[in-house]
């Protein structure tokens, strides 16, 4: 059953990744294309195993040459001091103007979850205030004196396909990405976190679901390869892939949408700078004819890209507005 945000319009983000460049320059192209389409937010990754630049470096660059696009970089706890993970997000929020996320890498190690989901009480009498991470250890472990953010807490968003991630995602996420190979899949996932939501208190729109596709619009406009249009993409090694055109993929996205199974997509381009161009030329372009989805940014943050509230800051614990 469609749900009444889910009959809205549909959520895109892409990811931003590009193994081959290490400078900004190529990221930059890519995000200004993007923009030019209306997605929603660019994720970039920054797993030490990755080579080139730092995620935040590069988003932080990608900040100043756009005005409107979301830019969510992931970074783990695993080796990072929370406090220092919290204040450089923080950062990006302020240099975008509010267009900042943060996708939590719970999936490392047991110690990273439990930073994620555990948080510390704070005394009745504590001064700490929250820059930006209400209900996590990253409220309590410093104290913050600087200013409020510019869409009060950047966005949260967890991958929630593994199991042992969904309850944090469903407690805390803003963004719940499920990577799933069929439509069945993707709406088993879907009613798992709305019903863990639920535990937590939160609404059945909290959070919003995007199913994960890797895309390959390597065909041009000819029809899917069997398997990875209309019935659902075909599961790989690699994750479930797309592969085809991209009037198809703007069917699969439109079909999955509108059946209530997921909130939007997040794409990631298996040859970056071709499949992007031909995602917001072709498939974007498509749904935007059919009044699926935007033709310009309404407004200026993050969180109105995806209809999310502004939050109410509190210290941990405590319940006070800081």
């Amino acid at each position: 059953m469609a749900s009444s945000h889910g009959r809205g319009l549909v959520h895109l983000a892409a990811a931003l990744d590009h193994p081959s460049a290490y400078d900004a320059l190529p990221y930059i192209e890519a995000a200004r294309l993007a923009e030019r389409g209306g997605l929603d937010f660019l994720t970039l990754d920054d797993t030490f195993a990755r080579p080139g630049p730092d995620a935040l470096d590069v988003l932080s660059r990608v900040a100043s040459a756009t005005g409107r696009i979301g830019l969510v970089p992931t970074i783990t706890t695993t080796h990072r001091d929370p406090f220092h993970v919290r204040a450089a997000v923080a950062a990006l929020d302020r240099v975008s103007r509010g267009r900042a996320g943060w996708w939590m890498d719970v999936s490392a190690t047991d110690h990273t979850l439990v930073a994620i989901s555990a948080a510390p009480p704070v005394s009745a009498g504590s001064e700490t205030r929250d820059a930006g991470f209400p209900g996590t250890p990253f409220s309590a472990k410093d104290p913050s004196i600087v200013p409020r953010l510019p869409q009060g807490l950047p966005v949260r968003v967890v991958d929630a396909t593994d199991g042992p991630a969904r309850r944090t995602a469903a407690r805390y996420a803003d963004v719940a990405l499920v990577r799933a190979a069929s439509a069945a899949q993707a709406a088993a996932v879907r009613d798992e976190l709305r019903s863990l939501a639920a535990e937590f208190g939160r609404g059945p729109d909290e959070p919003r679901i995007l199913a994960g596709l890797l895309v390959d619009l390597g065909d041009g406009e000819h029809a899917a390869v069997p398997g990875h249009g209309g019935g659902g993409p075909r599961q790989t090694a690699q994750g479930p892939l797309y592969r085809g055109g991209p009037v198809d993929l703007a069917e699969l996205i439109a079909t999955w949408h509108g059946e209530g199974i997921v909130d939007g997509f997040h794409l990631t381009p298996a040859e970056p700078l071709r499949d992007l161009e031909r995602l917001v030329n072709g498939t974007v372009a498509l749904l935007q004819h059919r009044g699926l989805f935007r033709t310009f940014y309404p407004g200026s943050t993050l969180r109105e890209h995806l209809g999310l509230g502004r939050p109410a800051t509190q210290c941990a614990g405590t319940g006070r507005a800081s």
